[in-house]
């Protein structure tokens, strides 16, 4: 169009496919997210589209350069979350402590926004951590990789994995099988964050020998926990008396990170959750960090933030 303006941005020092995408899928969905033709040339990409267009688009390209510059992967989910942040992205990369490299992983896990950063440096520097957000966050992902860093690095001896069982829709009394069976499905997607973090063999083999306990939130009465990286998911379905049972198992050298969904409690009461209390009760607490993580720290299917703000929008509607 005549009224088009462009920009040029080098690209000197970035891998192109890193920037580009597969099948240029990510310069596809900058066009589309953001309304700007979008053309890569040697070491320079030429953005051509309105003044508006342009002034949201440039930071965008400029931080996926700068991710394609540090060999970070960027997919085309991550081209729309950032894009649709509007022109006050921050992209500011990775700190060399945010990423996190696990014996035999090909690739580094790395935090995806802003709010996972903060997350993971909030873990860095308190003993427990209590991390609120919607689904897809990454809240139970990072801290079971940095419960498999600390495990690799010998800070700890072994982790302990917890989430309440709390019946939604069906009682596990009809389920089939054993208590283990019952519980299984409860504890699934902590065995699937490990076993994308450590080869399976290697995961039976810890779980065998009790370096890694996944288990009901129940089996933590009465124990301590010391030279453990612990970690508490779905705490939103904890009530209050089992909040304070669990985080007083802290033992010696020991580090807790609480992980919950305050619009996914399936109690019969709201107010009985235990992290609703501890959000009222604990901020202040020397040593106790809290991390709040939102609808732009979304890093699974696009749709997901979508549903998300849906449902915001309409219990407030």
């Amino acid at each position: 169009m005549a009224d088009d303006t462009q920009q040029r941005i080098s690209t000197e020092g970035a891998d192109p496919l890193l920037f580009a995408g597969v099948n240029d899928a990510n310069i596809l969905e900058l066009q589309r997210s953001l309304g700007v033709r979008v053309t890569l040339r040697g070491d320079t990409v030429t953005l051509s589209g309105s003044a508006e267009q342009l002034e949201r688009a440039v930071p965008v390209v400029q931080g996926l350069v700068d991710l394609a510059r540090m060999g970070e992967p960027v997919t085309s989910d991550d081209v729309y979350r950032l894009a649709s942040e509007g022109p006050s992205v921050e992209l500011a990369p990775p700190s060399a402590d945010g990423r996190i490299v696990l014996p035999g992983l090909r690739r580094a896990i790395a935090p995806k926004t802003q709010g996972q950063r903060e997350y993971l440096q909030a873990i860095a520097s308190h003993d427990i951590v209590i991390g609120i957000g919607p689904a897809g966050t990454g809240k139970t992902y990072l801290a079971v990789a940095k419960a498999v860093e600390a495990l690799a690095r010998k800070r700890v001896k072994r982790i302990v994995l917890a989430r309440p069982a709390v019946e939604a829709g069906e009682s596990l009394g009809f389920l089939p099988g054993d208590l283990q069976a019952k519980v299984d499905p409860y504890l699934r997607p902590l065995y699937d964050a490990l076993e994308d973090m450590m080869p399976h063999d290697r995961v039976q083999r810890a779980l065998e020998s009790r370096t890694i306990e996944i288990a009901p939130l129940a089996y933590m009465r009465g124990r301590t926990l010391a030279d453990a990286f612990i970690i508490l998911d779905e705490a939103q379905n904890a009530t209050g008396a089992q909040m304070k049972m669990f985080l007083t198992r802290l033992g010696v050298n020991s580090q807790t990170v609480v992980t919950g969904d305050k619009t996914q409690i399936d109690l019969p009461k709201r107010e009985e959750s235990g992290l609703i209390q501890i959000e009222r009760i604990l901020p202040g607490v020397e040593g106790i960090g809290f991390c709040y993580l939102h609808e732009t720290d979304v890093v699974r299917h696009r749709l997901v933030r979508e549903i998300i703000r849906a449902y915001a929008e309409d219990a407030t509607g």
